[in-house]
């Protein structure tokens, strides 16, 4: 019982983070410990933290990294740096991908 509120508070964070393995393992140590949990429902872009989704949403809108970068006071390079990381989050490969998967969400 005196496990419940650290795991809340695991869940949760980890739910935060985006790391599924732990937050399905503090949810499932909930559950041991007595406690239903229900599943949340999770779209990709809860896998980007607020600056990768953004950088996401202006380069689906058309904008370039010379763009994004002026906008948001960070360096082409930086931006290109964020889709490296956003494209595999989302398990899509081209900024064309990148306004469908904002439509669908």
């Amino acid at each position: 019982m005196e496990a419940r509120t650290p795991l809340r508070i695991a869940r949760e964070s980890f739910a935060a983070l985006g790391v599924e393995p732990w937050y399905e393992r503090a949810r499932q140590e909930l559950r041991s410990a007595g406690e239903g949990s229900k599943r949340q429902s999770r779209t990709d872009w809860d896998l980007l933290t607020p600056q990768e989704l953004q950088i996401a949403q202006l380069a689906a809108e058309g904008l370039s990294n010379k763009e994004i970068g002026q906008e948001l006071y960070l360096s082409p390079r930086t931006i290109g740096a964020h889709l490296y990381r956003i494209f595999p989050k989302l398990g899509i490969t081209s900024r064309g991908q990148l306004r469908d998967k904002l439509s669908a969400n």
